[in-house]
């Protein structure tokens, strides 16, 4: 089965992303503290850039470098999802970086966490149905969001 971390508040999952690295002997930083904070905090899959965007006036010297090095550091512990789209760039999940479904829209890119679908009976089955050992996966839904129907 795919392991879920702790669900909780904002608060707790930053604690969680900074124990971790800490764990791995990396330094916190203010400028990494700050991309922790951000991914932390986001229900709103933000990119590399919409990151750099948001922490570059508290930080002017951060460079969007600093943002990708702190990004494939969290990769590499298991601590952010990253969502590969070919039309809207890579997206990250700080708050669930479990495999989970996702609805996106077509339209303005909007990605939010539905929150009544849990995979691990399917992923279960699948496993039955097929022998694979099911190491991860990935479940999108496509649409328009209520914003872009009008």
């Amino acid at each position: 089965m795919i392991p879920k971390l702790q669900k909780g508040s904002t608060g707790m999952r930053l604690e969680q992303m900074i124990e971790r690295l800490k764990e791995s002997d990396c330094r916190i930083t203010p400028q990494r503290y700050a991309v922790l904070k951000v991914l932390a905090n986001s229900s709103e899959h933000p990119s590399v850039e919409s990151i750099h965007a948001k922490l570059v006036e508290h930080y002017p010297t951060m460079s969007l470098a600093t943002v990708y090095k702190t990004i494939t550091l969290l990769k590499r512990e298991g601590e952010i999802l990253e969502l590969e789209f070919s039309d809207l760039g890579n997206r990250y999940d700080g708050r669930k970086p479990y495999p989970h479904p996702h609805v996106i829209c077509t339209e303005c890119g909007k990605i939010i966490d539905p929150s009544h679908l849990d995979l691990e009976e399917i992923t279960s089955k699948m496993m039955e149905e097929t022998g694979f050992k099911i190491m991860t996966h990935r479940l999108d839904f496509y649409g328009l969001c209520p914003n872009c129907q009008g």
